[in-house]
């Protein structure tokens, strides 16, 4: 029976499941592109962390605002339909910009409107993705599927600085947009191909508030899912620091050539990609509290040890040795909704989860985007990253708690 069982089980890898890794992908490396030339722009024209704070809060913001609604719509609606009008809605939007700055009005202003516009889209997208994959790839097959799509993520993310520095310094910004324009063009055309079976869906109710309240009641009478939100919630403000404010450290402390901003993205995703391989070999995480806790602590490690780094070559390698740990705690984090989940409430799941996490950066940036015109940035990382080994070491001691009282719970309710 179980060589039957054995014989039965799905293939890691099927056709649909190449194309949503090819679309995917394909959409990602394009707007990467877009963002990193998007930053340096606005960092070598200004040189201030106000226009990066309204840069951070251009492209997170509205973001957040949507996904009051997104998840929702993933959950009532077709979760392809909404990838695929939400990556169209960006390339037009892109398409627009390029345009404008093409007559020669070019604006900073005109590059944060749409920011704004391309963040509404990624609002939309996101929690549709998330929870299409587990009708997409078997659960034995989640965490390595994760692993596989983070180290194709961190590959094109590895080349697409230097694709965006070299385009911005050759041809200009206008180039980088319109290669964002053809990836997502190429993304909805090969995503058009998926085969998707219709999801289990709940019963609707009459109004999107009225399923709103549903997700959240959901999601925080698990206790496994409040702790990781809560958890989320410090952990991306301490992160924002080095997630937003490291170009203008390293173009105050160590010069502004492109060159160098360069870098500092690439090996940070060249950290993840090695990350991301080691994830897919390893196929499963046995603890996946303890995968997000040890993670965490690394972040921290790493983000103080850049505020001390006393060479660019140094900080580089500490940059690298952090990214390795991004896909071993986007992958825990995921693979764990997806399997305490329950289907027809995943948008709405993961939506609370991007709004949760989502919001701390922008409120970080609120605080860190001005003190980093008045405070070291080195300083600024140091005080962080301490904080952030706490947080994850304190999540990792709770949430293994109540991750002990659920087993024992399991017998008592099964009797």
């Amino acid at each position: 029976m179980q060589d039957t069982l054995q014989q039965k089980a799905p293939p890691l890898f099927t056709k649909r499941v190449v194309l949503f890794l090819l679309s995917q992908n394909l959409s990602i490396f394009g707007s990467s592109v877009v963002g990193f030339a998007i930053i340096w722009y606005i960092t070598l024209e200004t040189s201030s962390g106000i226009y990066l704070m309204l840069a951070t809060l251009a492209q997170m913001v509205p973001h957040l605002v949507i996904s009051l609604y997104s998840g929702v719509w993933a959950d009532r609606h077709s979760r392809k339909v909404l990838i695929m009008l939400s990556d169209s809605f960006i390339a037009v939007a892109t398409l627009v910009l390029a345009l404008v700055f093409s007559l020669g009005w070019e604006s900073i202003w005109a590059i944060l409107a749409v920011s704004v516009i391309r963040s509404i889209g990624g609002g939309i997208q996101s929690p549709a993705v998330n929870a299409i994959i587990p009708q997409l790839v078997a659960e034995e097959h989640l965490v390595r599927i994760q692993g596989i799509n983070q180290s194709i993520s961190s590959a094109l993310m590895l080349l697409s600085p230097a694709v965006g520095g070299m385009m911005l310094g050759l041809f200009g910004l206008v180039s980088t947009f319109y290669l964002d324009v053809v990836t997502a063009t190429l993304a909805v055309v090969v995503f058009s191909f998926i085969k998707v079976a219709k999801p289990k869906r709940a019963e609707e109710t009459h109004s999107v508030a009225a399923d709103m309240k549903v997700g959240i009641s959901y999601t925080f009478s698990n206790p496994i899912l409040r702790n990781l939100l809560i958890c989320y919630g410090f952990s991306f403000f301490l992160i924002t620091p080095a997630a937003i404010l490291t170009p203008l450290l390293v173009e105050r402390t160590f010069g502004g050539e492109v060159w160098r901003l360069t870098l500092n993205e690439m090996v940070w995703t060249g950290g993840a990609l090695l990350g991301g391989l080691l994830v897919s070999l390893k196929g499963n995480f046995k603890n996946k509290v303890t995968a997000i806790s040890l993670s965490l602590v690394a972040f921290g490690s790493c983000f103080a040890l850049l505020g001390v780094a006393p060479t660019f070559v140094i900080y580089l390698i500490v940059m690298g040795l952090g990214g390795i740990f991004v896909p071993f705690l986007n992958t825990a984090e995921i693979v764990m909704i997806q399997e305490i989940g329950d289907e027809d409430k995943l948008g709405r799941v993961f939506s609370i989860v991007q709004i949760l996490s989502g919001s701390a950066i922008p409120v970080g940036i609120l605080v860190f985007g001005p003190l980093a015109d008045r405070i070291s940035i080195q300083i600024l990382l140091v005080v962080s990253g301490i904080l952030l080994v706490a947080v994850g070491l304190i999540y990792g001691r709770t949430a293994s708690k109540q991750q002990v009282v659920k087993q024992a719970e399991v017998p008592t309710q099964g009797q």
